[in-house]
């Protein structure tokens, strides 16, 4: 690949790198709290915690639900606001703003969501499982820029922002993924109380109102809806954000959204996201039954191979024909590897679309165990390949 400029880190990435590495602790954290609860005297408490009943709004809009649905359809909106949030950004005034910056994150990105659902379906087409094929396919940034903030100056700065930008979009792509493969049956009146809201929300807009009120609360009833709808609730998280003004810079509404949700969703609605959904019970003498079946292989294999083989290998062909840069050199292939390695760990959004792709639990156990399994060996290699770098790329001397 050839030579590109230097690269240094703006405060904004740098401060959103320093946030995500924080969350990818606390995740880690509460997701072996998860699994501890889940293989401990005090399972049966854990398991049925998930199914206590919760009610939302009143009238028409009242949505029945457990504590479970409550963290998944509810606090779950706002993650899925601050990644439209991001994606907007991003797209707008960030790393992706550029069409020559964005083709080669963008490019891997695909690849690296296609391959994995490849080779999940080449273990499960034909079977009740198949409807999975989306569960290996996203990588989850706070994980992986954990990762690199625990490596330092062995990633050189290019290298962090590239993975950041391939992170936000794979989340695109699994918000994509969620709203047009995995919905239920449905409701063309709740719908038309979606499009409704939308478009007040694309009004208010247009009007240039500048308020984060208004727009908080026609989102409100916009979730209400969809959660009706059949097209999963969290959905309406990215629609407001696609409709929240994105001009003013540092002052914008976008941004101050941003700011202040970024930290609640980070440090609180993560953390609860992993604490109600990682926990798998393994049952003594099974863990290698488990992961032998073909959910686990193409879960896991798809995030270890397919993640790697998918950003990689986009990224060193387009690189070879002079599409997209990235520094070149050994060291430079060598931290691109461990970088799309990092792409591996799915986490987050692959336990949430676990739980929309299967009802059976058996099944669920399953996937939740592939994703621990594939996510903690993608991350444990990536960090290795990087660590081997041993110093940054030439021409990317400054730190993030």
């Amino acid at each position: 690949m050839r030579e590109v400029p230097a690269v240094r880190l703006s405060p904004f990435l740098r401060s959103f790198l320093r946030s995500e590495a924080l969350s990818g602790i606390l995740l880690l954290a509460a997701a072996v709290a998860a699994i501890a609860l889940a293989n401990s005297p005090f399972k049966d408490a854990y398991h049925h915690a998930a199914h206590l009943p919760i009610r939302f709004g009143t009238g028409a809009l009242a949505v029945d639900a457990t504590l479970a649905h409550a963290i998944n359809d509810g606090l779950m909106a706002l993650f899925f606001l601050v990644v439209g949030l991001e994606i907007k950004r991003e797209f707008l005034t960030g790393e992706l703003s550029g069409r020559g910056a964005a083709i080669l994150p963008v490019a891997s990105a695909c690849g690296g969501a296609a391959v994995p659902a490849v080779i999940y379906a080449a273990f499960n087409a034909g079977t009740p499982a198949a409807h999975g094929w989306g569960i290996p396919m996203a990588t989850d940034i706070a994980f992986a820029v954990g990762v690199l903030a625990l490596l330092g100056r062995h990633v050189a700065p290019v290298f962090k922002v590239f993975l950041t930008a391939v992170a936000v979009v794979d989340d695109l792509i699994a918000v994509l993924v969620i709203a047009f493969f995995y919905t239920s049956g449905l409701d063309l009146r709740a719908l038309a109380v979606v499009a409704a809201a939308f478009a007040i929300l694309l009004a208010l807009n247009r009007a240039g109102v500048r308020a984060l009120a208004p727009y908080l609360l026609v989102g409100a009833v916009l979730w209400a809806a969809m959660a009706r709808s059949g097209v999963h609730a969290t959905i309406a998280g990215v629609l407001l954000a696609m409709a929240i003004p994105a001009t003013g810079a540092e002052t914008s509404p976008l941004r101050r959204l941003e700011h202040a949700l970024h930290p609640w969703v980070a440090y609180g609605i993560m953390p609860v996201f992993a604490l109600a959904n990682a926990g798998v019970t393994i049952p003594p003498g099974q863990a290698g039954d488990m992961l032998a079946s073909p959910i686990a292989l193409g879960i896991a294999l798809g995030l270890f191979f397919g993640k790697q083989v998918g950003i990689f290998g986009t990224a060193f062909v387009l690189g070879r024909l002079g599409i997209g840069a990235l520094p070149g050199g050994a060291r430079g292939r060598r931290s691109l590897w461990g970088v799309a390695l990092l792409g591996g760990i799915g986490f987050t959004m692959s336990l949430f679309v676990s739980g929309l792709a299967f009802r059976v639990e058996e099944m669920t156990d399953v996937s939740k165990a592939a994703i621990l399994a594939g996510s903690l060996i993608s991350g444990l290699a990536g960090a290795a390949v990087l660590a081997s770098v041993r110093a940054p790329v030439a021409g990317d001397e400054v730190a993030g």
